[in-house]
């Protein structure tokens, strides 16, 4: 962890390794987060203790006014869900702060103000984050909080929140997301607008080239319309937040990711004309990356890395949609991101941490490393139409690149430093038919509010 001064250089804090740290109020102490674990350490980061270990990911801590109490957001990757919680600084009284306040929970990034009398903190909601405010209990007259009272409401979404020390303002992000489908040219080396410009991505095109399936943003709805934009359907509605649709080769129906806080991320079908969801598989794990086999009789997928459990392994599975049984690809252990050839004589994915490429053969049976080194990142890989490159979004270098079958060294396609792109499900990029890279461009307003706090 390092340590930035607002007149200087960074430096590094003790040999402190967090996703998430605060002083106490005293600034005695350090409190912060790893893994599992909540730590607390002297003021400069030395002699940490494990203060307590959770059943999930603790990020965000925040010391009560008093300093003998930590506050933090707790991230269960299983169910997709965000809840506040409380331990005692000695260790103890370690619980839930809004016990069955809301089913799912989605509060997060809690602070106190200066004199503890409010708490406030965000809920997130399918159309944007809010502000809450729960009233703490002054003395022996008053034992329980007061509320939670909503604060906000509207297209802004709120987060990180600071308060000043005087607890009269409250500062906090206002954030109202929108994106910009982009196309780039490959020789005016531009980035144009695509399908006017929506505020979309994660789009995939029917076999036959005339339609498109999207996903629009922020709302996280499944939609499909011709190339012009013509015939348009939306195909999945809130509470549902769904991603990375995939035609069948015939063009009739849509399998795509279903993220509802409190269940893992699922596959489901739909048809292409609308209608009633179909679950793929029913099971208590995560489903990622699906997409059809070339005769469109079984669908590919795979987990995704940081969300799995103890017990769940990080496999690429087949499922059969006729039988609705599934097999594993062999030797696909620690592999994801599978993406099926469009000849369905090969099968492209990377290693758990997405710096290898890996090339399976279905004939041989056989998986071989293609490309990869350190210092490259391979997420959204994608097969050109014809199936003679492999395009991928490099993001440890900021470029989008591809890779011819046969050859072991890639290729730049567009340098993306320049572009701000929009964070959906991950910074999405993908190509047309005919070879154009596609971006999501970010043209979210985005400032720094000051909240004036008058509260009874």
């Amino acid at each position: 962890m390092d340590l930035a001064f607002a007149n200087g250089s960074p430096r590094r804090l003790s040999d402190v390794i967090a996703s998430g740290a605060v002083w106490s109020p005293d600034a005695r102490q350090l409190a912060f987060t790893r893994n599992s674990d909540i730590y607390l350490a002297n003021p400069d980061g030395a002699k940490a203790r494990k203060l307590v270990t959770v059943n999930g990911f603790p990020n965000d801590p925040h010391f009560s006014p008093d300093g003998k109490r930590v506050r933090f957001t707790l991230k269960n990757m299983p169910a997709n869900t965000y809840s506040l919680w409380e331990v005692g600084t000695d260790g103890g009284n370690l619980h839930p702060v809004l016990p069955g306040w809301r089913d799912p929970p989605s509060e997060c990034c809690g602070v106190w103000s200066t004199d503890g009398r409010s708490y406030f903190f965000v809920r997130n909601e399918i159309h944007g984050s809010n502000l809450w405010v729960l009233r703490e209990p002054t003395g022996i007259f008053e034992r329980q909080a007061s509320g939670p009272f909503q604060l906000t409401t509207g297209p802004m979404s709120i987060a990180f929140l600071v308060s000043s020390p005087d607890g009269r303002k409250l500062y906090a992000d206002g954030y109202a997301p929108r994106g910009e489908l982009v196309s780039y040219d490959g020789k005016s080396h531009e980035f144009l607008p695509f399908l006017s410009g929506i505020s979309a991505g994660e789009l995939d095109f029917s076999r036959d080239g005339k339609w498109v399936a999207y996903v629009s943003y922020p709302e996280g709805t499944i939609w499909r319309s011709h190339l012009d934009g013509s015939d348009r359907l939306q195909l999945t509605y809130p509470p549902v937040s769904a991603g990375t649709p995939r035609w069948s080769p015939d063009g009739r129906e849509i399998i795509y990711i279903d993220a509802q806080p409190g269940r893992p991320i699922k596959m489901f079908m739909i048809s292409a004309e609308g209608g009633t969801p179909e679950e793929l598989l029913s099971e208590n794990q995560t489903q990622l990356s699906g997409n059809w086999s070339p005769d469109g009789k079984q669908i590919i997928f795979g987990r995704v890395p940081w969300l799995r459990t103890g017990s769940e392994k990080l496999d690429i599975q087949v499922l059969d949609l006729a039988s609705k049984k599934t097999s594993r690809i062999p030797g696909s252990d620690e592999l994801w991101q599978p993406m099926w050839s469009p000849d369905g004589k090969r099968l492209a994915a990377t290693s758990a941490d997405s710096r290898k490429l890996l090339l399976f053969d279905f004939k041989t049976q056989q998986w071989e490393d293609w490309i990869g080194n350190e210092k490259s990142l391979f997420v959204y890989i994608t097969w050109s139409a014809d199936g003679t490159y492999l395009y991928f979004d490099d993001f440890a270098t900021a470029t989008y690149r591809r890779v011819r079958l046969g050859q072991s060294h890639s290729e730049l396609v567009a340098d993306l430093k320049g572009l701000h792109r929009y964070i959906g499900f991950g910074a999405w990029s993908g190509i047309t038919p005919d070879g154009r890279p596609l971006f999501v461009r970010d043209v979210s307003s985005d400032e720094i509010y000051a909240l004036d706090v008058d509260l009874p």
